[in-house]
C-alpha cells in the first residue's frame, strides 16, 4: 500500500488534471516496486523521485524560490523497520534532495546535513548540483514577483509519499522546496523527522505544513496519538485541528498509512493525493477538513 501527497495549498482549475496526473504517476512508480517485493523504503523513494522531477510540484524542478530568487532543496526519509533517518535541509541547486536524504540514512552517521555540508556530501554519492536557475519554472518565478509585489505567502507545498510493503514494514519521505520568499538557509519541516516525516513499526507520515508544523513536531504528534490508542484518521484529523487552534491561518495535510488502511487529510485550499490500496489505484484533490 502506498500514498503520495503533492502539497496542501491553493489549485488552479487549469493545474488540477496536471496535479492529478503527477500524484497518480508517483503512486503507480512506488506500488510498482511493492508489487516486486521491494521494500517501502524503496518504494516512497522512488514516489518522490517522480513528483521532484515534475515541475508542476514544489520540490525538486518547481521548488519555490528564496527572496534572493534562488533554489534550496529540502528532504528526509525514514525507515520504520530500523528507525534510521537521513534529510537534507537549503541545499542550492539540488534536483534530488531526497536520493542524498536516503544515502544519509543508509551511512548511518549523521541524520541531518545542510548547506554546503549536503552538498558535499552528495558530490561523494556522485550527484552534483543544477546549473543555477535550471530549476525555477516560469510558475515558481511568477509566485516570487508576486509575493515581492505585496500578494501574501502561502504554507505547504511540498511532495510526499507514505507506504507498507509486504513484509509489513513502514517508511516515509518528504520533499520540497520549501515557502516562496523565505530567508536563504530556512530549515523546511520536510527535511525535519517528527516535524514532516515520521515512520515507525505501527505508523508512517508524511506531512505539508510550513514553519507551523515545528511548534506541535506534527508528524510526531500524530504517531504519538496513535501509540496512544486513537485510530490513524482520527489522530491526523486532531492533530491538525490542535495546530489550528493556535494559528488560524496555517495550511497543513499529512497522509498517514499503517498495517491496514490510510488516509490523506489537510487544512486549507486543496491537496492532491493518490494512492493504492487493497481495492486499486485512486485519486483526488480534497477540500479541507
Amino acid at each position: 500500500m502506498i500514498v503520495v501527497h503533492g502539497g496542501a495549498g491553493p489549485v488552479a482549475p487549469e493545474r488540477e488534471e496536471r496535479l492529478r496526473a503527477g500524484v497518480r504517476a508517483a503512486a503507480a512508480a512506488g506500488q510498482a516496486l511493492l508489487e516486486r517485493g521491494a521494500g517501502a523504503l524503496d518504494a516512497v523513494v522512488v514516489a518522490v523521485r517522480v513528483l521532484e522531477d515534475d515541475p508542476e510540484f514544489g520540490a525538486g524542478i518547481g521548488s519555490a524560490l528564496t527572496r534572493d530568487g534562488l533554489v534550496e532543496t529540502c528532504a528526509s526519509v525514514m525507515d520504520g523497520a530500523t528507525r534510521r533517518a537521513g534529510g537534507v535541509v537549503a541545499a542550492p541547486d539540488l534536483a534530488t534532495p531526497i536520493i542524498v536524504a536516503r544515502a544519509l540514512l543508509e551511512r548511518n552517521e549523521q541524520v541531518l546535513l545542510a548547506g554546503s555540508a549536503a552538498m558535499a556530501f552528495a558530490a561523494e554519492i556522485g550527484i552534483m548540483p543544477a546549473a543555477p536557475g535550471a530549476l525555477v519554472t516560469p510558475f515558481t518565478y511568477a509566485l516570487l514577483q508576486e509575493v515581492r509585489n505585496g500578494a501574501p505567502r502561502t504554507d505547504g507545498g511540498g511532495v510526499g509519499a507514505v507506504a507498507v510493503d509486504k513484509q509489513g514494514n513502514l517508511a516515509a519521505a518528504t520533499s520540497a522546496g520549501g515557502t516562496v520568499f523565505r530567508r536563504a538557509g530556512t530549515i523546511d519541516d520536510s527535511a525535519v523527522p517528527g516535524v514532516g516525516t515520521w515512520a515507525d513499526e505501527e505508523i508512517a507520515i508524511s506531512t505539508s505544513c510550513g514553519d507551523a508544523a515545528f511548534r506541535f513536531a506534527l508528524a510526531h504528534d500524530i504517531a504519538a496519538r496513535v501509540a496512544g490508542g486513537e485510530n490513524s484518521r482520527s489522530a491526523a484529523v486532531d492533530a491538525l485541528k490542535a495546530m489550528r487552534k493556535y494559528d488560524k491561518q496555517t495550511v497543513a495535510g499529512v497522509i498517514v498509512v499503517d498495517a491496514k488502511s490510510w488516509c490523506a487529510v489537510h487544512l486549507g485550499p486543496r491537496m492532491p493525493v493518490a494512492w493504492f490500496d487493497n481495492f486499486g489505484p485512486g485519486d483526488r484533490i480534497d477540500s479541507s477538513i
